[in-house]
């Protein structure tokens, strides 16, 4: 398709528009646009299309063209939404690599791109009908529905139910509709409001020197409202606005005194918008000093950056990693007008960091994350696309912001699962992204871990990286020191306490009686694992998915952490009516309320999804842990992830092996990343921490490593498995489930596509299997992995995988099962 930069068109020129829709399409669709528009369309501004008989959607408009499209008649563009383009041209070749590496559609990204308030929405809009005939018989209900009609128009289905006080009104709406006295319209309305707040105003005829003169004598009689009067000019200066909330503030008049002010038109009340986001000091405050230890490892990414494009920072827990990365983005800020993106990898976890990074660059620096409303995430996007933002702290996500001019990226922990995309599509990893996206804007990246990946290690080993490392906590403070403590030899001893060593007692007593904070990891949360009849066996399942369900004793109701199913919890076994149904296993719930039992003096909190599930409920449990109102914290990997507390001295690991039997060939690496960052969260600043790992098999080798921080062995051990047989960074995979809720359709379909992939590559074909959790919200699972050698075209096979499902997916007998590809899928 030829297509034209945003130029400026004439009327009376034929253009066309190619759209991406926010839907899962394999394609893009074309439009015409009215004369009246021609010099309003712009690449990356939205438009207004219908799209199907009766559907409006919000598009994004990816090329201009005179050149119509030749296998349909292009339906015309409804409206131009924006004046400005509200996507970069930039940012639209990062959304057409996503969609090519990742093999996702144009539509899947957009979704994934744009806050949620910068698409519009279709709503329901009832309007009456031209013919509307008056001597229709109505109903009390229909006759309100009809009279509000005649004053307002329109009303939303909405409206309808506020009128009318229920919600059950779409039984009415029908009647109404076989009556032939209403029509259902669609309209689209922008879910974007800006949030208006009420200003004062002085009325500008008493910023005469006379008038106002004459104005205090009235109010003599009016001590409230002359007191406002006084407020606000000292408030004011020229004559500008003052917020309402401030004016009261600052005088001792109430909301009466402004009223009768504005009643008698002195001051007069404007609405204006305002940031729904925190404001911060509006100055730089980078005052510190590097140690030795970080100045080196400052200078050497500095002096890496002339060769290479991406450096990997491999520094020990509590190193001080954050200072260099905050001297990195002053040096900046300071030498350029340009942009720093920092990602981490859940971002409400991590907000110690993002308060101290805060603390220096003040109103420079926006996040961007999850826990924001969709208004709010607005204000964030327009505030990066404009320079108003420096620097941006952000999750995944923030990948997809309109830089303009982008200069650094950060990419802290880059280690993490958590920047793996997993549903829906795309299914990006946000660190690898982020190395495109560098690559677009021709800048660099700074990758950090004390735990890194193995594939960015080996990247900075083979050379494609640099590698800086940091080898010594910050203030020359000692890495914990670590006991593993053998659940079985305490078993045998009988010196276990509930779920509690014998040792880590001793640990906890101590800790308490030094005043010290301590954290307890139990990487399941919950009450109980299972439930299981000890007479039969019977275990109680998810109706919708093929897990058992995990009984949380806060609710008491057993609950599916897939689909969200739960049900009451069961005491007589429906299997057998035995009353002999036993908890077995044991969650942070389970933890939280022993340990009560064994310290019923301390304060004990607990960290995880059901803990944490309020807008402010994490930040308060940080927070009370941080003011030292909390003694011990229990969590699950949630605690591994940015603390940083003075008095924390003591980690237990409750039980080690939770994670190291998952069944996937990162298990070993993901085992030692997540208990040496719970490990290294202990004695960050003066003292040496303590940590006790608890475990079934204290000679696990992963544990033995963890113990001696031996990441270097533990990488040689893995890279040497990894190698013997071809997983990354030896090989490319990707896998392919397919989803369907008849399981017999679904064998032959999964049987008939993996047979037909290995007619094309052969060998590199596995399965197809199932994975370990072969039914969730009703719909079966089968998988087939392609393993593709890393010297193989990668881009070759994805075309070849592409068209092989394209004529799969259209073949009558398997047009209802769903696939899905994750590309790089760890």
């Amino acid at each position: 398709m030829e297509s034209f930069e945003n130029d400026i068109f004439t009327e009376r020129e034929t253009l066309f528009v190619e759209v991406i829709l926010p839907l899962s399409l394999a394609k893009n669709y074309t439009y015409r646009v009215p004369f009246d528009l021609n010099n309003q369309v712009a690449i990356g501004k939205r438009v207004v299309v219908q799209f199907g008989k009766h559907k409006i959607y919000t598009a994004l408009i990816s090329a201009i063209t005179k050149v119509p499209p030749a296998a349909y008649e292009a339906k015309y563009i409804i409206d131009v939404v924006d004046n400005e383009p509200v996507v970069t041209p930039v940012q639209l070749k990062f959304w057409t690599w996503m969609t090519q590496y990742y093999m996702c559609n144009e539509g899947d990204v957009m979704s994934a791109a744009l806050p949620a308030s910068l698409k519009l929405a279709s709503e329901t809009i009832l309007v009456l009908r031209e013919d509307f005939k008056d001597d229709v018989p109505l109903t009390e209900k229909e006759e309100i529905i009809i009279a509000t009609l005649k004053k307002q128009q329109k009303l939303t289905v909405n409206d309808v139910s506020k009128l009318l006080g229920q919600k059950t009104i779409y039984p009415i709406i029908n009647n109404l509709l076989d009556k032939e006295l209403i029509l259902v319209a669609e309209e689209v309305v922008q879910k974007y409001k800006p949030l208006l707040k009420s200003f004062i105003l002085l009325n500008e005829f008493y910023l005469e020197e006379e008038n106002l003169r004459q104005l205090f004598e009235v109010l003599e009689r009016a001590p409230k409202q002359l007191d406002a009067l006084l407020a606000y000019l000292k408030l004011s200066k020229s004559g500008e606005p003052i917020s309402k909330e401030q004016l009261l503030e600052a005088s001792n008049c109430g909301p009466a005194a402004l009223k009768a002010l504005t009643d008698k038109e002195i001051f007069v009340v404007m609405k204006r918008p305002v940031s729904r986001l925190a404001a911060h000091d509006d100055e730089f405050n980078v005052n510190f000093t590097l140690n030795e230890g970080q100045q080196k490892a400052f200078e050497k990414i500095k002096a890496s950056f002339e060769e290479k494009d991406v450096v990997l920072l491999h520094g020990v827990t509590a190193s001080g990693k954050t200072q260099v990365y905050i001297k990195l983005i002053e040096e900046i800020i300071q030498q350029t007008d340009g942009q720093v993106l920092f990602l981490l990898p859940e971002i409400a976890l991590t907000t110690q960091i993002v308060e101290r990074i805060k603390r220096y660059f003040g109103n420079a620096i926006g996040v961007y994350h999850s826990k924001f409303n969709n208004s709010e995430r607005v204000e964030i996007w327009n505030k990066v696309r404009t320079g108003a933002y420096k620097v941006v702290l952000g999750a995944r996500s923030a990948v997809f912001l309109p830089f303009q001019d982008l200069k650094l990226i950060v990419v802290d922990e880059e280690h993490e699962s958590s920047y793996k995309q997993q549903d829906p599509a795309p299914r990006y990893q946000a660190r690898d992204a982020a190395i495109y996206l560098a690559h677009l804007y021709q800048t660099k990246v700074v990758l950090g871990s004390a735990t890194p990946s193995l594939e960015s290690y080996y990247n900075a080993l083979q050379g494609k990286y640099a590698l800086v490392e940091m080898k010594e906590r910050f203030g020359g403070v000692q890495l914990p020191n670590q006991q593993v403590v053998s659940i079985a030899e305490e078993n045998k001893k009988k010196t276990m306490v509930s779920y509690f060593s014998s040792i880590l007692i001793k640990d906890i007593d101590e800790a308490l009686a030094k005043k010290e904070q301590i954290v307890l990891f139990q990487n399941r949360r919950g009450y109980a694992t299972i439930l299981i009849c000890a007479t039969c066996g019977y275990t109680p399942k998810c109706v919708n998915c093929d897990v058992s369900l995990t009984y949380h004793k806060s609710s008491g109701k057993l609950h599916c952490h897939y689909c969200g199913y739960y049900q009451s919890s069961v005491n007589i076994c429906p299997a057998c009516g035995s009353v002999h149904v036993e908890q077995k296993g044991f969650g942070t719930e389970r933890i939280e309320e022993e340990l009560k039992l064994l310290y019923p003096e301390v304060n004990i909190a607990r960290l995880d999804m059901d803990s944490t599930r309020t807008k402010n409920g994490l930040q308060q449990i940080l927070t009370d842990f941080q003011e030292k109102k909390t003694d011990i914290l229990i969590g699950t990997q949630m605690v591994a992830k940015g603390l940083d507390f003075d008095n924390l001295n003591l980690i237990g690991v409750i039980n080690a092996d939770t994670i190291l039997g998952y069944p996937d060939f990162r298990a070993y690496e993901r085992s030692f990343q997540l208990l040496a960052q719970v490990a290294g969260r202990a004695g960050r600043r003066n003292d040496q921490g303590n940590v006790c790992i608890q475990t079934y098999d204290a000679d696990h080798r992963i544990i033995k490593q963890v113990v001696e921080n031996d990441y270097i062995g533990m990488y040689n051990d893995e890279i040497a498995e990894r190698e013997r047989f071809s997983y990354p960074p030896f090989s490319r995979m990707i896998f392919l489930y397919l989803k369907h809720k008849d399981s017999n359709v679904l064998d032959h379909a999964s049987a008939t596509l993996a047979n037909i992939l290995k007619g094309k590559f052969g060998k590199r074909v596995l399965g197809p299997e199932q994975p370990l959790v072969s039914r969730v919200r009703n719909l079966y699972i089968k998988q087939i992995i392609i393993k593709a050698d890393k010297h193989t075209a990668i881009q070759k096979v994805k075309d070849v995988l592409r068209e092989t499902l394209t004529e799969f997916n259209a073949t009558k007998d398997f047009k209802s099962v769903i696939t899905q590809l994750d590309i790089d899928p760890y």
